[in-house]
């Protein structure tokens, strides 16, 4: 029979997937709770924390190469209006602003824009991978810090 703590780590690992996509959805709530009942591997939480949401990010850059095929659909979720000014951002800071990826909002249709833009897979993944792993770090130094 499975343990409710089982279900941490996959847990985990869908709602940093989710979060990182461009569904309304947030994962840091779901690291904190975990951290907090103690149950887990901290490094290992922030390992799937991690792979998770770059996974998710992952799929917005294969979107975003893949988006001239999409243009124009009624179901895709990003606005016109959103993604040109993801476009106008990153066209003016480039790759760097990848590294504002883990934000809330911008996060999400700036690496949807980095495959429009056709970044190379190799550089968006470090740079994704080091901002988002860096958030999660810092949440969960935080988070362990103030429990004790």
């Amino acid at each position: 029979m499975m343990d409710v703590a089982d279900l941490g780590y996959p847990g985990l690992f869908l709602a940093a997937l989710g979060a990182a996509s461009l569904l309304p959805l947030q994962s840091e709530s779901v690291l904190v709770g975990l951290l907090l009942a103690g149950l887990h591997s901290p490094l290992l939480l922030w390992l799937v924390a991690t792979l998770g949401n770059v996974l998710g990010s992952l799929l917005n850059w294969w979107l975003g190469r893949s988006l001239e095929r999409f243009r124009g659909r009624r179901w895709f979720p990003v606005k016109a209006e959103a993604l040109a000014r993801a476009q106008r951002h990153y066209q003016r800071y480039g790759r760097w602003s990848l590294l504002l990826s883990w934000m809330p909002l911008i996060g999400d249709p700036l690496t949807l824009v980095a495959g429009v833009m056709r970044e190379s897979l190799w550089v968006f993944l470090l740079l994704v991978t080091l901002a988002k792993g860096l958030r999660y770090l810092l949440l969960a130094a935080l988070t362990l810090g103030w429990a004790g």
